[in-house]
């Protein structure tokens, strides 16, 4: 049962930030996760603030020097569909449509997706774990068959849950954080916080603080990229590992490279590894080898979860000579 709280409809990130700034409030998009923390017993909240109808999060547009922003409202299902998107960063829309269900992505906002809490089931569950104030990890010795195989280092084991958060990370994409004392932009891949700097945060927003956009840079001419993720069910499930790449090629080679996985560590897993393995050469049947190979030279599987592991090499494997083709 949800504990009763106020409810606030603002309609400027100004004063978004100004009701966000008393102890206990929260901030509410599509709510599609903060509604099932506050019911799971997650979060509690004494004001919930609601920024839907402040309309410039709602837009996706390109900026004048071709950067494009996506307002932290747009749906993951208008960020799917967005033309700019999938002509330039097709890597994004493929993983926009891998999220939820139609319904959901029709409902939760491309910023809840990069900021929906874990769903590990001790976390989201009746166990007083290390994330919630506990003494240990419970996944580390329980039920871990869909848990970190990376960046756990033995202190908490949740996967980051967002699908569009990698390939994001791929293409360079920063968000503007924004709170009392102003606003910054931080690259989103320092923008999560692994267990062993701080196992209670999942990112660096801080107590009122809220992303407003994302800035994505314009891509070179002729990228390519992809997003692909293996799940139990093709619909409305999480990554049970995921890939995300960004590639930029010069006469034939691979001139730059962004490697990023899903479903596999705390945060979305940038792995330079594989741009090591894959940057300066052609994508033959060689360089993909070496490469899935190297995705997987630092792993730390559990004892349930280590099917993980050869999942993730042919995840690369795949996605490589897809865009190798393509």
């Amino acid at each position: 049962m949800i504990s009763n709280f106020s409810y606030i409809k603002v309609k400027s990130v100004k004063d978004a930030v100004k009701q966000l700034s008393g102890k206990g409030s929260r901030v509410m998009a599509g709510g599609t996760d903060l509604l099932g923390c506050l019911r799971n017993g997650v979060l509690e909240a004494d004001k919930v603030v609601s920024i839907t109808r402040v309309n410039e999060l709602h837009e996706i547009n390109e900026m004048t020097d071709g950067r494009l922003r996506i307002g932290v409202l747009a749906t993951v299902t208008e960020v799917s569909e967005n033309p700019i998107i999938m002509k330039r960063y097709p890597g994004l829309a493929e993983a926009a449509l891998t999220v939820g269900s139609p319904q959901l992505r029709n409902q939760g906002t491309i910023g809840g997706n990069l900021c929906q809490k874990p769903r590990c089931w001790y976390y989201r569950g009746d166990f007083h774990c290390l994330r919630k104030g506990g003494d240990f990890c419970f996944a580390m010795e329980g039920e871990n068959q869909y848990h970190a195989i990376f960046g756990h280092d033995k202190i908490c084991a949740i996967v980051h849950p967002s699908d569009t958060a990698p390939a994001l990370i791929a293409f360079g994409a920063a968000v503007r954080v924004v709170g009392s004392s102003g606003s910054r932009l931080v690259p989103l891949e320092k923008f999560y916080v692994l267990p062993k700097v701080d196992v209670k945060r999942e990112t660096v927003l801080e107590p009122g603080e809220i992303i407003s956009e994302i800035i994505l840079p314009r891509p070179a001419e002729g990228a390519r990229s992809s997003y692909r993720k293996a799940r139990a069910r093709r619909a409305w499930d999480f990554a049970l590992a995921g890939t995300a790449f960004a590639l930029e090629f010069k006469d034939g080679k691979v001139h730059k490279a962004r490697a990023v996985f899903s479903g596999v560590a705390p945060v979305p897993w940038l792995s330079k590894e594989v741009e090591r393995a894959i940057t300066g050469s052609k994508l033959d049947a060689q360089t993909v080898s070496k490469a899935a190979a190297m995705a997987v030279k630092n792993v730390e599987p559990l004892e349930q979860n280590e099917y993980k592991v050869e999942m993730l090499k042919g995840l690369v494997e795949e996605q490589l000579l897809r865009l190798a083709r393509s």
